[in-house]
């Protein structure tokens, strides 16, 4: 029997919810382990949305689930009812769905708040001592919720490889450790039992985004 793991979406497209290649490989990556992967997402409105060939908010309201489903192929599930005793570990792609629709960190950075249903099933699966894999801007959540823990965002010195390297500061402020990593590269807590790679806040192939993402799941299921 493969592990069962819970794969928490944002959306649908990088500017406004789930990225879709992150998630894309964070499924492939659970099916080529054999891991049985359930897909859930918080039934609530997007943050906006984004017209993603202008990269500009338009006037449309959607809502995360349903935004959330087109990625899982209709095979999904609200969030409110995972139940962390059935589930072996969790993941959490990125996209900047994790910063506006899962946290407010996009708006308030460092001061964010978390939504209600995510950071209970963070503090459950945590509590549980059971793995969590993020990847992206999702290790932000950890940062905000568990003090000290350890993670990584990819690099610190912000350059044309590296825009989002100043997350890695803010994590600081929070009071967690970042650690430095390339983006096939992974970092692993086993005090919180996270695992964590940088993905797409690197500008590398997308193989390369690919590769990493795989490493992450790994441990994950060999960590469940």
């Amino acid at each position: 029997m493969g592990k069962r793991v819970a794969v928490v979406l944002a959306g649908c497209g990088v500017y406004d919810g789930s990225e879709i290649h992150e998630a894309s490989a964070v499924l492939v990556h659970l099916s080529r382990e054999g891991a049985q992967a359930e897909v859930f997402a918080p039934n609530i409105s997007q943050m906006h949305v984004v017209d993603h060939v202008k990269g500009q908010p338009t006037p449309e309201q959607r809502n995360v689930l349903v935004e959330s489903a087109r990625i899982a192929r209709g095979n999904i599930k609200d969030l409110a009812q995972l139940d962390v005793k059935g589930l072996d570990a969790l993941i959490i792609p990125g996209g900047f769905g994790v910063a506006k629709n899962l946290s407010t960190w996009a708006t308030q950075g460092k001061n964010c708040s978390v939504c209600r249903e995510v950071e209970d099933v963070l503090r459950a699966f945590h509590a549980a001592q059971k793995p969590i894999g993020l990847c992206c801007i999702s290790p932000v959540l950890a940062a905000k919720l568990f003090p000290g823990c350890e993670v990584t965002v990819g690099h610190d010195t912000e350059c044309e490889k590296w825009p989002y390297a100043k997350t890695a500061e803010s994590m600081r402020e929070l009071g967690c450790k970042h650690v430095n990593s390339h983006v096939t590269e992974i970092h692993v807590d086993p005090r919180n039992r996270l695992v964590t790679t940088s993905a797409f806040m690197c500008n590398a192939p997308i193989h390369e985004i690919h590769d990493g993402i795989g490493n992450m799941v790994r441990e994950v299921v060999r960590l469940a």
